[in-house]
């Protein structure tokens, strides 16, 4: 079984930035798979935010958070970053970390193997 382990959340003021990390367990390497971001708020669909294939280099953010966010992969710390800046109201969610296989539909969290627990981040405006 892969362990995910996010951590790095926290409370913030609107404008503010936030780093949140995400340990990749041995048995998977992160830069040989697609990795990603999601959010879900109460009551609503868990969203894809950013997502990578460090292989090939591939990237995707949500429109609502390019240009704020930015996603890294540490190889050699097998852990995956989720830089964000200029934080809003609306980023408030908790936010996984996700992983699959290298071809895997990245844009569906139903194709994405293994999943963190999550980390809460709040902004307040």
């Amino acid at each position: 079984q892969v362990r995910l382990v996010e951590s790095g959340g926290g409370s913030v003021q609107a404008g503010g930035s936030l780093r949140i990390s995400c340990v990749v367990g041995d048995s998977l390497s992160a830069y040989d798979s697609t990795m990603a971001w999601f959010r879900q708020q109460p009551g609503k669909e868990r969203e894809r935010v950013a997502a990578q294939r460090p292989r090939n280099g591939a990237t995707y953010y949500a429109a609502s958070v390019k240009g704020r966010f930015t996603i890294s992969l540490d190889i050699y710390r097998n852990t995956l970053y989720l830089e964000m800046n200029s934080l809003q109201a609306d980023d408030t969610a908790k936010y996984f970390c996700a992983a699959g296989s290298s071809g895997v539909d990245w844009s569906d969290h139903l194709k994405y193997q293994y999943w963190g627990q999550g980390t809460q981040v709040t902004v307040s405006s």
